[in-house]
């Protein structure tokens, strides 16, 4: 199926029906704030209303009212996917109709910047602009990702969202529209080896707790800077990123235990869950800030070996609202911020500082790398930007 998108320009992507009833898939940024038509493989058109969007994810559920019973894609589990096994993508690359490309699954959990919920598979079955928000499926003929970003200056190298990310919030996206996340509040980072000694820890698993958000859920528990975090409800966590996507999952005001180490022992503090507010991210040792209509967050080294930054510096920005300041100054997704008059940004606590100084309305100068290219664009700190 295509999707013909009318926004600024037309374009043409992709998605899949996952119900009979004419629910799709696709990828938040090619709905958003779009007129939407979707043309199936019979040639038939029809238009489509947008049922739920999750910025966070990527991930958009729009419907159409055909007559009768559509066909419709078979699920699988991403969760069961293997390094090098086969798949294949599909979808309207350059607005080539269904096109089939294949490849193998070259790795899963990447982190690519693009937000903070970031779990991508990534694949070498050529992805293209067009594909986005087309399936990627398993040789089942089970779909097992949802496409959507790809590498400018890369070959071989594309990213899917896994399908039980979309799965897990179906049912939210047709109730609600929107998607309700759970909150600790806490500031976290990974367990280095050198940690891991100081601490006396067995092994590197958890998160270690740097700050603790005053009067949020995990203040209110007893959990302090310095803890580290195993699991939560009963389920270990590998990582600080599993603590991020182990949190938003909690139900909003359930209580849970969360298993920490501290001091030489491990204990269980409760916790009651809150509500992740818009603007709102479970902050890690890459945390995200959301100002002037943009989201940016740290440059780890592994998105920096991946969008092929020489070293670990900047801010990249993940996401730009249609029509804010920073979109008007011609800032997109991927961007990295290296320099805001004249200060070298080596993360966010030089972007935050940077933001900080002079006075509303004053214009600032940034010098932005997008792939191999860098430009300075200007950003006023009040309500518009001119490049």
């Amino acid at each position: 199926m295509r999707l013909s998108i009318s926004q600024r320009s037309e374009s043409l992507k992709s998605g899949f029906i996952i119900s009979e009833d004419g629910y799709i898939f696709t990828n938040n940024h090619v709905v958003d704030k779009a007129k939407i038509k979707v043309k199936l493989s019979d040639g038939k058109e029809y238009n489509a209303e947008i049922k739920g969007t999750d910025p966070n994810t990527d991930i958009a559920l729009i419907k159409i009212n055909a007559p009768g019973k559509l066909p419709y894609v078979r699920m699988g589990d991403s969760d069961k996917l293997r390094i090098g096994e086969g798949v294949f993508a599909i979808g309207n690359p350059l607005g080539l109709n269904h096109t089939v490309t294949a490849g193998i699954i070259s790795a899963k959990g990447r982190e690519i910047g693009a937000g903070p919920y970031d779990n991508f598979i990534q694949t070498d079955a050529s992805i293209n602009p067009g594909n986005s928000g087309g399936p990627l499926c398993n040789l089942a003929g089970e779909v097992v990702g949802i496409n959507t970003a790809i590498i400018a200056q890369a070959q071989g190298i594309g990213f899917a969202i896994p399908i039980n990310m979309a799965k897990d919030i179906l049912n939210d996206l047709k109730t609600s529209g929107k998607i309700t996340r759970g909150w600790l509040g806490v500031t976290s980072q990974d367990i280095t080896e050198d940690l891991q000694k100081s601490l006396k820890l067995k092994d590197r698993r958890g998160a270690l707790v740097t700050e603790v958000f005053p009067g949020d859920a995990a203040d209110k528990a007893g959990i302090k800077p310095g803890d580290v975090i195993l699991g939560i409800d009963g389920k270990p966590a590998k990582d600080r990123r599993e603590v991020i996507q182990m949190t938003a999952a909690l139900r909003v005001g359930s209580k849970v235990g969360i298993q920490i180490f501290r001091d030489g022992k491990e204990m269980t503090l409760t916790a009651v869950v809150a509500e992740r507010k818009d603007g709102q991210q479970q902050a890690t040792g890459s945390a995200v800030k959301e100002q002037l209509d943009m989201t940016v967050q740290e440059v780890t080294p592994e998105v920096a070996r991946y969008i092929g930054l020489p070293e670990k510096t900047g801010v990249i920005i993940t996401d730009v609202k249609v029509g804010g300041p920073a979109e008007d100054a011609g800032l997109q997704p991927r961007d990295i911020i290296l320099k805001i008059n004249n200060v070298t940004i080596t993360g966010l606590k030089d972007y935050q500082a940077a933001l900080n100084a002079g006075t509303k309305g004053d214009a600032m100068l940034m010098l932005v790398r997008r792939g191999k290219a860098n430009f300075f664009v200007t950003l006023k700190k009040g309500k518009e930007g001119s490049k």
